[in-house]
């Protein structure tokens, strides 16, 4: 049995540790172990998801199965163009994953997006991670490539695009 929350203030550590146990066999095949300890830091730092969710820049959904949170998505409206909305974060816990909360997710904020009343849903994943697939599935088509600087490092990634 599953539910899905909005978080506040109080799920900052709920979200850092689910960051920290879906990363590191999400993208240690992909990238070297200084880059994820980094990226990790930078975007899940405590203030950066405080900051994040105290003035409504990003917000999130908490699954929990069984009262146990498993899953996390992050969304926004686009900063660059408030038309469409991202989904910037969405993570399952790898002993979850194949029981559909990925996608269950992606739906909760397919509905949020709707709900705004926009129509179009963007996201970034690395060129080389297997969830490309998962997201073709869903019904996202690649609309661009796109190369992002964080620190020392870059994100190369595709920005995906779901027309709703």
């Amino acid at each position: 049995m599953y539910t899905i929350r909005t978080a506040t203030i109080n799920d900052v550590e709920t979200i850092r540790d689910l960051a920290e146990k879906t990363w590191w066999p999400t993208y240690g095949p992909l990238l070297d172990s200084e880059q994820i300890s980094f990226m990790l830091g930078e975007i899940y730092s405590v203030g950066k998801i405080k900051s994040q969710l105290e003035n409504d820049t990003q917000s999130y959904l908490i699954l929990e199965e069984d009262g146990k949170p498993v899953a996390f998505a992050g969304y926004s409206a686009r900063e660059e163009d408030a038309e469409i909305y991202k989904l910037h974060k969405l993570y399952c816990l790898p002993e979850t994953q194949g029981k559909g909360y990925g996608k269950i997710l992606i739906e909760a904020v397919i509905q949020k997006t709707l709900d705004a009343g926009k129509y179009t849903l963007d996201l970034n994943v690395n060129r080389h991670n297997k969830a490309k697939n998962f997201y073709e599935k869903m019904g996202f088509v690649i609309a661009y490539e796109e190369d992002i600087p964080i620190g020392k490092y870059w994100m190369n990634d595709y920005v995906m695009r779901k027309e709703l």
